[in-house]
């Protein structure tokens, strides 16, 4: 069996560059340190980002920042009810010229996506994104193109209850590596927003930090992180607790499963471990999972929150005792 010695610790460049890039975006989204880290292990996971939440408090900052602290293509869509599919993924037309036809790309066509407010397209515009999400490709008129990698999609969406949105469908959600909420800032943060932001535009003033290469190198090495066999049994047990759990109509898919593992090894990654532990699982569970499991109605009637229910699900499945297996 593996064990610690036998697996490469992550390098030391990995840290150095997770700190470099943490550190350009928290000066754009100041005292947001933990959200920040959550949409830099998104990233490194190779996941898909959802920033929810009211107006105002920095959703499309934060997507901004990341974006601009990257040297690599970066692209933006405003999602709005008349945004059409082929904006998105693009079309074919016919060039006079070359009497032929010929493919435009969309916008999905770079590395990484900022969709703004996601959830005021039609449910006919979002679902253009299924594919590329999910297989980093897209297909028009019976052609698949490849993107470009890393290819991230950072959407921003207001909560669903705003007037003019639509809901996003359970499997445009289950695509979303993490769900994350900005939330208001502290005194003391709003403070020192009201003093930066007040004399300049902090987007201006920063750059990027780090190469697509840098964050391939560092995708490819969270994904050599160690997950035990006694952790992924762990996370199985959380999987079929969901599946069964009273207030949940739909529990963990596969996917959601997978999901929590890939968020769990960069975490690990990111402190500097060549192995995953269970504090790395249950401080991903709410990101990674609340957004995907569906409330039966009565619990949705009686305020349920799916957050409450992801905390009741990790209280009561039993955590492997021991060390865990190849961290030795």
């Amino acid at each position: 069996m593996a064990t610690q010695d036998a697996r490469a610790t992550p390098p030391a460049e990995f840290a150095e560059t997770f700190a470099a890039i943490a550190g350009n975006v928290s000066k754009v989204v100041q005292g947001k340190s933990e959200v920040v880290e959550l949409v830099l292990l998104c990233l490194v996971a190779q996941g898909h980002l959802l920033i929810e939440d009211v107006p105002g408090v920095g959703k499309t900052s934060l997507a901004k920042a990341l974006a601009t602290s990257l040297d690599c293509r970066w692209g933006r869509i405003q999602f709005t009810p008349d945004l059409l599919p082929s904006d998105v993924v693009g079309v074919t037309v016919w060039n006079r010229g070359r009497d032929e036809f010929e493919f435009r790309p969309g916008a999905v066509f770079t590395n990484l996506l900022l969709g703004d407010e996601i959830n005021r397209a039609s449910p006919k515009t979002q679902s253009a994104l299924l594919e590329c999400m999910e297989e980093n490709q897209v297909t028009v008129d019976g052609t698949s193109y490849r993107l470009e990698q890393p290819f991230m999609v950072v959407a921003t969406q207001n909560p669903v209850e705003h007037e003019g949105t639509y809901p996003l469908p359970e499997s445009q959600l289950d695509r979303f590596l993490m769900r994350v909420s900005v939330g208001y800032p502290a005194r003391g943060a709003e403070v020192g927003i009201l003093d930066s932001h007040g004399r300049a535009d902090l987007l201006d003033a920063i750059g990027p930090v780090a190469t697509v290469k840098d964050v391939l190198a560092m995708s490819e090495a969270a994904r050599e992180v160690h997950v035990a066999p006694s952790l992924q049994g762990y996370l199985v047990d959380l999987a079929e607790t969901t599946r069964r759990h009273p207030a949940l109509a739909l529990g963990m898919s596969p996917r959601a499963t997978l999901a929590l593992q890939r968020a769990s090894r960069a975490r690990a990654a990111a402190a500097g471990r060549s192995f995953v532990v269970p504090d790395d699982i249950k401080a991903l569970a709410e990101p990674v999972l609340s957004h995907r499991l569906a409330l039966t109605p009565e619990a949705a009637m009686q305020g349920v929150a799916a957050g409450e229910v992801v905390a009741d699900v990790l209280r009561h499945v039993p955590v492997p005792s021991g060390r865990a297996e190849g961290a030795r």
